[in-house]
């Protein structure tokens, strides 16, 4: 708790630091607020100090500059009677070019012997750069090589993804068109169904025999058709017999049975057609 205290204290004296005279914007004083504050508070102290012995640290080179600088001038008034003040104003322009060259390059002073190794260091520079701007340029091109690719594989994609839609579109279209045709038919069979149970219900109230009903007539149709399938290899058999000399009397009466059994057969099948029919 009193640690809490400590840490709000300090955050309103650096508050109050920070905007002097200005009113100090309203916060709520919470743990949260008050520990988030304190560590704003703990970093600018930090970076203040730092800025502070940056600071002391720039004076102090300022301050060995100008002493060097008036040491020079000393010795060059002592050694030869020169004076900067002495100089024409061209000479004074070469000497505010010689010094501002020796301040770009950084050399610790404008004799020859500096200023050739920052020259060298500079061209060096100079030609490091233009390598990497060549090989930037190359990787640019790179890139907009793959940029003109990824695009036109992109239009490409678009034009397959329309087509893809319209095509699903197609299909979504036929297949309601089918699901409306298996409606419909569903309900056209259904229909049908009630034809055909109310027809069987009425043929049954007039009498009609049950084995002349539309599934009685399925099953016989079955058995009619596993008949001839049966009487195929019973044909083949008779085949082998037709080349023998028959008995005439005998080959008449069956002729006969046969007619009278394909008359009474032709006319049941008749008469039940007639009655579906009713």
């Amino acid at each position: 708790m009193e640690a809490l205290e400590e840490k709000e204290m300090q955050v309103a004296a650096w508050l109050k630091k920070i905007f002097g005279d200005h009113p100090i914007p309203q916060y709520e004083v919470n743990p949260q607020t008050t520990q988030v504050l304190h560590h704003l508070s703990e970093r600018n102290r930090v970076r203040d100090r730092d800025v502070y012995l940056v600071i002391e640290d720039l004076k102090q080179k300022a301050r060995e500059y100008e002493s060097e600088a008036k040491h020079l001038q000393d010795l060059l008034l002592e050694s030869v009677n020169f004076s900067p003040a002495n100089l024409s104003s061209t000479g004074s322009r070469y000497l505010n070019a010689l010094v501002d060259s020796a301040v770009a390059l950084e050399t610790k002073d404008t004799s020859l012997a500096s200023f050739i190794p920052a020259v060298n260091d500079l061209t060096s520079d100079l030609f490091s750069t233009k390598s990497k701007n060549e090989e930037i340029k190359l990787e640019l091109a790179k890139l907009e090589k793959n940029l003109t690719a990824t695009l036109v594989l992109e239009k490409c994609l678009q034009e397959d993804l329309k087509k893809a839609e319209l095509h699903l579109s197609m299909e979504r279209a036929k297949v309601d068109n089918r699901l409306q045709n298996m409606d419909f038919l569903k309900a056209k069979s259904e229909e049908f169904r009630s034809g055909i149970r109310a027809a069987e219900e009425q043929l049954s109230a007039r009498g009609m025999d049950a084995s002349l009903s539309h599934q009685s007539l399925v099953a016989l149709s079955e058995k009619l058709a596993e008949l001839k399938r049966q009487t195929i290899p019973l044909k083949k058999k008779l085949e082998s017999y037709l080349d023998l000399m028959p008995n005439p009397s005998l080959a008449r009466v069956k002729i006969e049975e046969a007619k009278r059994e394909l008359d009474t057969v032709e006319a049941e099948l008749t008469k039940k057609v007639n009655m579906m029919e009713l």
